[in-house]
């Protein structure tokens, strides 16, 4: 064994390891072999992954980023390893399935200029399923723009303008009264008229709310919401609940923990609670009497829908009977019509009132 290892310039400890490996392997184990340690002292530990593990089977849809800021939450005495780490126990378990990106349509202006709590809610309607009974479950809700708060989450028993109006008067008791609402233009935040004041937005103009509604075909413009309603559809929805009971009570397990577990990324990992305050909310007031400046003309709303204007009856929409107009006169003769702040039209100059376009 020296004569040999001293020809090929090995130390005799290294010419024996080579020999010992050859005795118990053959020929096959003179191949290079992996360096990779046995044992790494920053290896997770089997407690902390199946905690780990735990915590995504209960959220099936948190990402790693999400499923750490809760678990440091949990257990801050814990020491979590880093969220790749973590997906990586994710995708090593099964619990993760890719997903292709879709691209999106930047927000709209008004929604980037959000900057405050209780500046603008955004509600709709979560379409129409059927539970396991085959009852009919119709999904009303209500988010704050700027926290992603959910104001309001459940099953409606009609989507009528009295049920959304009862909601409505609940939810600004103990919030506050939002400087905008946006919507869609479905019924009842619209009506089919030309400028589509409905009995619903004509309240919230009185209260001195400004109606925003995106465009048609456009939902992207409430994309923040639109995003919540993938996540709610998600986590409590698919699929649905054997009965319209038990849907409900999986609505309201999904408040909890969007509104206060949940990190949320565009809230830098914080919780819609932590970020909403309802210290800065407007007090919910009568509905006050709309008045007009120096320069508009007043007229009332007939019972049948018309107002009175150089001796001619004029069609304006039966929404708005018994309310007060403002007219003001413009360099070219035509005369626009505002209820409040709200642009309804122009009587032109043969008389004709043209709706305004949404």
């Amino acid at each position: 064994m020296s004569t040999i290892c001293e020809t090929f310039e090995i130390s005799r400890k290294t010419g024996y390891k080579w020999w010992m490996r050859y005795l118990q392997g053959g020929a096959r184990a003179l191949e290079d072999m992996s360096r990779r340690p046995h044992y790494h002292p920053k290896t997770t530990s089997q407690r902390t992954t199946e905690m780990i593990l735990d915590l995504r089977r209960k959220h099936p849809t948190w990402g790693a980023r999400k499923l750490k800021v809760r678990l440091k939450k949990l257990h801050p005495k814990t020491e979590w390893p880093a969220a790749s780490t973590i997906s990586k126990i994710l995708n090593s378990s099964g619990l993760t399935a890719k997903r292709t990106k879709k691209r999106v349509t930047r927000f709209s202006e008004p929604l980037a200029d959000v900057k405050r709590p209780n500046q603008v809610w955004c509600m709709d309607f979560k379409g129409t399923f059927d539970c396991g009974n085959s009852e009919r479950c119709d999904t009303f809700t209500v988010t704050d723009a700027y926290s992603r708060f959910i104001l309001y989450c459940q099953a409606v028993p009609n989507l009528n303008h009295e049920e959304v109006d009862k909601i409505c008067d609940a939810l600004m008791a103990e919030y506050g009264v939002p400087e905008r609402i946006r919507t869609d233009n479905g019924t009842p935040f619209c009506s089919m008229s030309g400028f589509g004041v409905s009995r619903l937005s004509l309240k919230w103009a009185q209260l001195g709310i400004v109606h925003e509604r995106i465009a048609p075909g456009r939902p992207t413009q409430n994309g923040r919401h639109e995003r919540m309603h993938r996540t709610l559809k998600e986590d409590a929805a698919t699929p649905p609940a054997k009965s319209l009971s038990a849907q409900k009570k999986r609505y309201e397990e999904f408040i909890k923990v969007f509104n206060y577990e949940r990190p949320h990324e565009a809230l830098g990992m914080k919780t819609p609670a932590s970020v909403y305050s309802s210290r800065r909310k407007r007090t919910r007031r009568a509905e006050p009497k709309i008045s007009y400046g120096k320069d508009y003309i007043v007229r009332g709303v007939r019972r049948n829908g018309t107002i009175r204007w150089k001796n001619r009856e004029i069609f304006i929409t039966e929404v708005l009977r018994g309310k007060n107009l403002g007219l003001r006169q413009t360099e070219s003769q035509q005369v626009e019509v505002y209820f409040g702040r709200l642009h309804l039209g122009t009587i032109d100059d043969s008389l004709r009132f043209i709706t305004k376009a949404s």
